[in-house]
């Protein structure tokens, strides 16, 4: 289970936020942009530290004190994949897999992974030479090589057309069941959040929680009027 409590100055405000998260569960944060999703999920991850708080998952304390990052059991995406230009899509993918004469079991999730992204025809092509999309899904290879019990998403699917996000959330739904990691996701628009993390939403304004329950909850009863506007288009 992931247990955060977060405060962390922002902007001329603060930014506050309690989560829990289950094992194998999925969690939406939904609001405007400068709202404070993407600080919540960079204190998760490491890149940042809450000012005050603390972060646990599964019996890891993560904050206080700082965890380095490489020792923090999840996969962090957001919309720059970060891939290493002079390595090839493999490698890229493969990057950080401690055993590279993996067992039957890593080669068959890598195998999975390749395929299911269409990643085998640009194995050996220079990361530096794919198109922007094909960037965003060997970053998502990447990240889930490692299999991680906590994945985070920040906006991974901004600027992909409609086909390629559909694709790519069918995937991560059909692996997040079969793998069991939990999920939490941050994306400006609620359709894109709503089929990532159908289960539950938190809804964020100016650093701080107005609203968390279901997508039907907030469609029939938004608590702001400005979450109102933010699902006019639903």
């Amino acid at each position: 289970m992931l247990n955060a409590q977060i405060t962390k100055s922002r902007r001329g405000f603060k930014v506050h936020a309690e989560l829990q998260l289950h094992l194998g569960d999925a969690l939406a944060l939904f609001g405007a942009s400068g709202a404070g999703k993407s600080t919540i999920l960079a204190c998760i991850a490491g890149i940042e530290d809450p000012d005050e708080g603390s972060v646990q998952f599964d019996g890891l304390r993560f904050f206080p004190p700082h965890l380095p990052l490489h020792q923090r059991p999840l996969g962090y995406l957001t919309q720059d994949p970060g891939l290493f230009p002079h390595l090839t899509v493999g490698e890229n993918v493969l990057f950080g897999v401690r055993d590279r004469a993996a067992s039957p079991q890593e080669t068959e999730w890598i195998e999975t992974l390749k395929q299911r992204l269409q990643l085998a025809p640009l194995w050996s092509a220079g990361a530096a030479s794919i198109s922007g999309g094909q960037a965003r899904r060997v970053g998502l290879a990447r990240m889930l090589a490692r299999r991680p019990p906590l994945v985070l998403l920040d906006e991974p699917f901004a600027g992909l057309d409609r086909q390629s996000v559909r694709e790519l959330i069918d995937d991560l739904n059909l692996w997040r069941r079969s793998e069991g990691f939990s999920l939490i996701a941050v994306d400006h628009q609620a359709e894109v959040l709503e089929r990532l993390c159908p289960e539950q939403v938190m809804v964020m304004e100016a650093g701080r929680v107005v609203q968390r329950g279901s997508w039907e909850d907030l469609v029939t009863s938004p608590a702001t009027p400005l979450l109102r506007s933010l699902l006019a288009p639903l």
